[in-house]
C-alpha cells in the first residue's frame, strides 16, 4: 500500500509537460484527447497502476486539480482512503467504487460519484477500455492504508447514468436550444459549480461564459469546437476546453450521439 502514495512523483512530470504545451498569453486553453501525455499513477507498480495525466492543475500541491485516470480491464485496487475529498466521471467502460464489502455496481459512460476524504474503499475497472476525470478541490491527492481511516461529514455518491434528472429549457433559462439539458451536480463553499451538460445530435450553436473560471471536458460523443483564438478542431471524449474570462466556445455535434459535457464553473453560462 505504501508505494501507491508515490502518486506525487509522475504527477510533476505530467504537470510540467501540459504547462509547457499550454504556454501562451490567450484566454483559452483546448487540449485534445490525443495530445495528452500519460504516465503511470504510481510509477512504483509499473503496468499494474492506472495511467494518469493532468489536465489543469498539480495534484502534488494545495491546488485544485482536474485529471484523466485511464484503468486496464479487471483493475481493483487494494482497500484505501485519500486524504482528500474527489469526484469522478465515467468517460469510458464500466468503474465501481464503493465501500471494501459491497457488491459489484458498475457505473458506465457518463455516471458520476463522489469519494469522501478519510472513507475506506476499492475502485475497480470492468470493460476492455476504462477512463475517468478525477477532480479535487484542493491538495495533494495522496492514497493511504486503510488503517488511517478517519471520519468525515461527506457521504459517498454513487449517480449511475440512468438515474440523472435532466432539465431542459423549459425549466433552465441559461438553455436556449431545444433538446439540450444540463443538470447541477453539486457546489462548494466558494460558489463553485460542476454540471453535467447533453448537446443533442445536430446541435451547432455557443455555450458563452462569464465565469473567470470555466472548465470543460468532453465526456461522450465528437464535436467541432472553435472559438476567436482557435481555427476549427474536432474533439474526441477526454478533450479539455478552459476560458478564463467572458468568452464564446462554439460547439458542434458532429457526432451520431448525444454530446455529454461536465463543466466546473464559478460563474453563469448560456447555451444557445
Amino acid at each position: 500500500m505504501n508505494n501507491l502514495i508515490s502518486v506525487a512523483l509522475f504527477a510533476i512530470i505530467v504537470s510540467l509537460q501540459v504547462s509547457t504545451a499550454w504556454a501562451d498569453n490567450k484566454s483559452s486553453k483546448v487540449l485534445k484527447a490525443e495530445d495528452i501525455q500519460w504516465g503511470y499513477l504510481n510509477p512504483l507498480r509499473g503496468a499494474l497502476s492506472p495511467a494518469a495525466a493532468n489536465l489543469w492543475g498539480d495534484r502534488t500541491t494545495n491546488a485544485a486539480t482536474g485529471m484523466l485516470v485511464r484503468f486496464n480491464k479487471g483493475f481493483q485496487s487494494p482497500p484505501h482512503i485519500h486524504n482528500i475529498t474527489y469526484r469522478g466521471v465515467v468517460i469510458d467502460g464500466l468503474m465501481h467504487n464503493a465501500s471494501p464489502n459491497d457488491s459489484k455496481a458498475w457505473m458506465p459512460q457518463g455516471s458520476f460519484w463522489t469519494q469522501p476524504a478519510g472513507n475506506d474503499h476499492i475502485t475497480a475497472a470492468k470493460s476492455d477500455s476504462n477512463l475517468i476525470y478525477l477532480e479535487i478541490d484542493s491538495g495533494p491527492y495522496l492514497v493511504m492504508p486503510s488503517k488511517d481511516a478517519f471520519a468525515s461529514e461527506e457521504t459517498p455518491l454513487n449517480l449511475h447514468r440512468d438515474n440523472i434528472a435532466w432539465l431542459g429549457s423549459n425549466e433552465l433559462n441559461y438553455l436556449d436550444v431545444q433538446g439540450a439539458e444540463a443538470v447541477l451536480l453539486w457546489q462548494n463553499h466558494s460558489k463553485i459549480k460542476g454540471y453535467m451538460l447533453k448537446l443533442p445530435v445536430g446541435f451547432k450553436g455557443q455555450i458563452t461564459t462569464q465565469g473567470s473560471e470555466f472548465k470543460a471536458v468532453l465526456i461522450s460523443g465528437r464535436v467541432g469546437y472553435s472559438s476567436i483564438e482557435q481555427p476549427f478542431i474536432n474533439l474526441v471524449a477526454g478533450s479539455f476546453i478552459e476560458s478564463n474570462t467572458k468568452f464564446q466556445h462554439n460547439i458542434n455535434n458532429i457526432g451520431d450521439q448525444t454530446v455529454r459535457i461536465y463543466i466546473r464553473t464559478n460563474n453563469k453560462y448560456w447555451v444557445e
